[in-house]
């Protein structure tokens, strides 16, 4: 059982559009800054902005790879059920993964 402030916090967390898009996509794979910056066309401090929400909230990691930074989701939060059973309700987001791939974007900080 949660407490009212506990589902407070994770419904804040991802109660704003782009960072239901950025866990959309990181239910498809891990990235970086710099590709969500890409997916999202958004400002690289704006995404690191909701990344940081994200972190705040233990829904995401952060792991270093050289002198990059990749996010992936949490699975051991104890609502990531939940979490994805929310995102499960948006529109899927693999076609767009798929273009960004096949335009050579997906290797920008490898």
């Amino acid at each position: 059982m949660y407490s009212h402030r506990e589902i407070e916090h994770f419904l804040k967390a991802i109660g704003e559009e782009t960072r239901l898009t950025i866990i959309s996509y990181l239910t498809i794979d891990t990235f970086c800054v710099c590709e969500l910056v890409e997916l999202l066309q958004m400002s690289q401090p704006s995404i690191s902005q909701h990344l940081r929400r994200l972190r705040e909230a233990e829904l995401i990691k952060e792991e270093k790879r050289g002198k990059w930074v990749f996010y992936s989701l949490n699975q051991k939060h104890s609502l990531y059920p939940l979490l994805l059973h929310i995102v499960s309700l948006l529109p899927p987001l693999e076609e767009n993964v798929q273009s960004f791939i096949v335009d050579g974007k997906r290797i920008l900080c490898e």
